[in-house]
């Protein structure tokens, strides 16, 4: 299993990234994805997820109106587009798999390795 996440890099205040997150040696499309984020000193937090067929999405609300999260699972890939960029928003970024979508990072069973976001003011 190989969650590959990618995208990640230094932006200023109100610009946007696109992270995207390739995945292998599981069947993608039965799997709920989603973003989890880890700021220095600070504890993972949940981002967003996406149910498997991609009909649900599901944000923590600092990020609502400003990211979205998409699927392509003929390209086994799930995509988190990021508008309005704050420096708040600097951290580590994972994507994570779980069969069922939660908040919590306990419930997801493969993870990526995470791409930087730094975002200056």
């Amino acid at each position: 299993v190989q969650l590959q996440a990618s995208g990640g890099g230094l932006v200023q205040a109100g610009g946007s990234l696109r992270l995207s997150c390739a995945a292998s040696g599981f069947t993608f499309s039965s799997y709920g994805m989603a973003w989890f984020r880890q700021a220095p000193g600070k504890a993972r937090e949940f981002v967003a997820a996406i149910t498997e067929s991609g009909v649900r999405t599901f944000y923590t609300d600092s990020v609502k109106g400003r990211f979205t999260i998409s699927r392509d699972n003929a390209k086994n890939t799930v995509y988190m587009q990021m508008n309005k960029l704050t420096p708040e928003d600097t951290a580590l970024y994972y994507c994570a798999a779980s069969v069922v979508v939660y908040r919590n990072a306990e419930s997801y069973k493969y993870w990526g390795q995470g791409t930087l976001v730094t975002v200056s003011s």
